[in-house]
């Protein structure tokens, strides 16, 4: 969420989108983060006045929850209306790596 915060704070939209999404990847087995990342994705659609992103993003915080309990979300998916709110995405190589090294800790 910092890099997304810094994005924001140098007014350059598309990074933060592009840093939203890694958020969301990383975020989604966790109801908490999950549900900020796609707050923070409404969040910057409001502010572009992006209508359609807005409707996804309210449909995915809906969601969110329900996939969270069924155990139901599509790993590597970005979280954005551009794609389908259940289609499994293949995850970035240097994020995948991230979560390796995460669970060899945990």
């Amino acid at each position: 969420m910092t890099a997304y915060r810094s994005a924001v704070e140098a007014g350059d939209d598309d990074r933060a989108w592009h840093h939203l999404e890694r958020v969301h990847i990383v975020s989604q087995p966790y109801l908490g983060p999950h549900l900020a990342s796609h707050g923070a994705m409404l969040g910057i659609a409001i502010r572009r006045r992006d209508w359609s992103e807005v409707l996804g993003q309210m449909v995915r915080i809906t969601l969110a929850p329900l996939g969270s309990l069924t155990g139901r979300l599509p790993v590597g998916n970005t979280g954005r209306s551009n794609v389908s709110a259940f289609a499994p995405m293949p995850i970035p190589p240097d994020l995948a790596q991230e979560l390796r090294e995460q669970d060899k800790i945990a």
